[in-house]
């Protein structure tokens, strides 16, 4: 291994090609930490971690008393997106929605199961709701979308925006991904055994040959034992 020492700074030098040939001599050991990471992380993401279903509506901020004849319009097309979407998950909402689901949350838990989203360059707001209940996450996006519809209504004494889209009850969970977990625990395992190893290698400032006496020590090799059992 060409390790140099530098006796004033204690700088080494490594080899990257000995490092190289120490991780393919001990390639078996990293493909088994590869495989054992990504068992590891597959199994905790499927029998430990809850899945979570999504369902998501849709509702569209012009009303119907609202012209697109000028930009003024789509100007305020915009800002009432960015209206709407703090309403929805504003208190009186979602007290109203924990009252008639008969929710055992608080408005602050229920404001975390609920993502707001506008695609871009549209006057389309979807709601989304993440919840480990497929059925109820559908129930519980119904509901935000029509108690907000029905609260901005009131509030901004307007017609209340369309709804356009009601959730659906989702069949397959959004999350954990449990392939994208084994492959990040297995890549992660095997990382860290590669790491060892290198560091092993590094440390490892044992003489090994004549070659490592001249280097590290300054001295000639006059004559070589040579191994009898060899």
């Amino acid at each position: 291994m060409e390790k140099m020492y530098d006796d004033d700074d204690d700088e080494i030098e490594i080899d990257l090609l000995e490092l190289f040939y120490a991780l393919r001599q001990r390639w078996w050991a990293i493909l088994l930490a590869l495989i054992i990471g990504g068992a590891g992380a597959g199994i905790y993401s499927k029998k430990v971690i809850s899945p979570i279903y999504e369902s998501t509506s849709m509702v569209y901020v012009l009303s119907k008393e609202t012209t697109l004849t000028s930009l003024a319009d789509l100007q305020i097309g915009s800002q009432l997106t960015k209206d709407y979407s703090v309403i929805i998950k504003s208190r009186p909402v979602l007290e109203e929605v924990i009252a008639k689901q008969n929710l055992d949350m608080t408005p602050d838990e229920l404001s975390k199961m609920i993502s707001i989203d506008n695609p871009k360059d549209t006057r389309i707001l979807s709601i989304t709701v993440e919840d480990i209940e497929p059925m109820r996450a559908k129930s519980i996006v119904d509901e935000v979308t029509k108690a907000a519809s029905n609260y901005i209504g009131d509030i901004m004494e307007m017609v209340p925006p369309k709804i356009i889209e009601e959730g659906i009850v989702a069949v397959r969970p959004s999350s954990p991904n449990v392939k994208k977990n084994a492959l990040i625990g297995g890549m992660g395992l095997a990382v860290l055994v590669c790491g060892l190893i290198c560091l092993k290698v590094i440390l490892d400032d044992t003489i090994k040959s004549e070659e490592d006496i001249e280097k590290y020590l300054g001295l000639s090799v006059l004559a070589v034992i040579p191994d009898a059992e060899k």
